[in-house]
């Protein structure tokens, strides 16, 4: 019996084909945050991330968690397995699904995966320190993010990021989409409060977390060559050991760990790792299409403003600010580009399955039906 393949797998495979055709490979990575919460009588409570992460390996997720930042907060981080985008899809999709009932099983009584974690943690950093804490012990709420790395290889398995002005172009790519598009990332109300966080409570020096759209090594969309987000070496590889495992020598590989960060996505049950794997290989192809004609760096603005993102998903009531829906709803690039590829495919293959030359629509509408029908039971 034939199974029929859903159109978001059918446009990640198309795409995956095409960025082929064109003579690359795509990386994509997720990297995930989340919390958990034990019996408040339980002290000292850490969880096994070792019996944790082989679970993951049986469950053939290409993927770990490993402890992050704040109290009772961990980070999923996808491994470098040499998985596809659409495998990734499949990674972070069923660890979603996994990683609580993991957790339980080793005594958490609740796995938050959501953008806020309100009164998360308590405590305020000394001035101008981002480790030492003061004995003041207010309520930190905690943003979980989402983040997705990209980059290309070419034909000899190279990274192709710092060639030629790549990099700086295909984050251009990701600087102009990423404001309509922020509905892919930021799929529910509590994405744009947890945007509001560090302005609303005075959590500035508590909290990195991006909360617009801007560029550089350190902006919401970073490029990541030999310095990363906190002008850390990128890509550092030891050569040689001391007797205590303490590396003495090493040598920097940036160019192989270069890629893309774009940090705006919000932890969410409602974060769907397809469509955001969708919107990463559209940017990446508009990228490589204006590589291959070798002009990524005549085609560079000299300059990009930073952008604000919406406050909601909705449009305020005195239509003065447009909402997330509207945005992605308005907007022509994510269904449009995906149109004008699947009928390059279909013409250059002549293997067209039904409603593939609309494939871009079929999937904005999917991305919307939610919303909008919420939308007409709220009217």
């Amino acid at each position: 019996m034939k199974t029929t393949m859903s159109p978001e797998i059918q446009a990640i495979n198309l795409l995956q084909q095409y960025i082929q055709h064109l003579g690359f490979s795509p990386a994509i990575h997720f990297e995930l945050e989340g919390c958990f919460q034990v019996n408040t009588k339980e002290r000292g409570f850490s969880l096994n991330y070792p019996e944790i992460n082989q679970q993951l390996v049986r469950a053939d997720i290409d993927g770990e968690l490993v402890a992050e930042y704040w109290h009772n907060q961990w980070e999923y981080v996808s491994l470098f397995n040499g998985q596809s985008p659409l495998k990734e899809a499949e990674n972070l999709t069923r660890a979603i699904k996994i990683i609580p009932f993991i957790l339980g099983k080793q005594g958490v009584i609740k796995t938050l995966i959501k953008p806020v974690v309100w009164a998360g943690d308590k405590g305020k950093l000394v001035k101008g320190s981002s480790e030492i804490f003061t004995n003041e012990t207010r309520a930190v709420h905690i943003p979980n993010a989402v983040q997705l790395n990209v980059s290309a290889t070419d034909s000899l398995g190279d990274n192709i990021i710092f060639d030629g002005g790549f990099g700086e172009y295909l984050q251009q790519c990701f600087i102009d989409t990423s404001l309509n598009c922020c509905l892919l990332y930021l799929p529910e109300e509590e994405a744009f409060e947890r945007l509001a966080l560090k302005s609303k409570y005075g959590l500035a020096a508590e909290l990195c977390s991006p909360i617009d759209i801007s560029g550089g090594h350190q902006g919401s969309i970073a490029l990541y060559k030999e310095v990363g987000k906190h002008n850390q070496a990128m890509g550092e590889e030891p050569l040689l050991y001391d007797h205590n495992n303490k590396v003495l020598i090493s040598q920097q590989n940036w160019q192989k760990t270069a890629r893309i960060e774009h940090r705006l996505g919000a932890s969410s049950l409602k974060y769907n790792a397809y469509f955001n794997i969708i919107y990463a290989l559209l940017n990446l192809i508009d990228a490589l299409e204006v590589y291959k004609q070798g002009r990524c760096r005549e085609l560079l603005r000299k300059k990009t403003p930073r952008q604000d993102l919406p406050c909601s998903l909705y449009d305020n009531a005195l239509g003065t600010n447009v909402g997330a829906i509207s945005l992605f709803e308005n907007d022509s690039w994510f269904s449009e580009s995906l149109n004008k590829i699947s009928c390059r495919m279909i013409d250059a293959k002549n293997n067209q399955l039904p409603d593939q030359k609309q494939l871009g629509d079929k999937i904005k509408q999917m991305v919307l039906a939610s919303y909008q029908q919420k939308l007409i039971l709220s009217s």
